[in-house]
């Protein structure tokens, strides 16, 4: 992905999306990512199922899930402290852009799921 600043790039990756992949990706990866990806992951995971968000913002959600999800991106995700660079700017692109729909409870179910996977308190 040349520009994670573009939504049509990341639109591109829509189809790569699952729950099912979403979950599997940040049980397997989650303290790999680290906190901010897993954290924001989950907000836009959780903003997607709420009913009272525009389309065109559940379109771009689905991108940067996608762009997570994908075992080969812009930058590999084995890569020693470089591998999720490029996820966390598509997902923390997102998350600015769809902000309005984040509710204190997204955020409150997203820090609680965040902690859970990365067995935090």
């Amino acid at each position: 992905m040349q520009n994670i600043d573009e939504p049509q790039e990341l639109n591109k990756y829509q189809d790569q999306y699952s729950s099912q992949k979403f979950w599997s990706k940040l049980r397997r990866f989650g303290a790999k990512a680290g906190e901010q990806i897993v954290y924001n992951a989950l907000l836009l995971y959780y903003v997607l199922k709420s009913p009272n968000v525009p389309i065109k913002h559940k379109g771009l959600i689905l991108g940067a899930l996608g762009y997570l999800i994908l075992p080969a991106d812009l930058v590999p995700d084995a890569i020693p402290m470089l591998g999720f660079t490029d996820d966390l700017s598509a997902l923390f692109f997102v998350v600015q852009t769809v902000k309005s729909n984040i509710t204190p409870a997204i955020e409150k179910q997203a820090e609680l799921k965040t902690k859970e996977i990365l067995k935090t308190d």
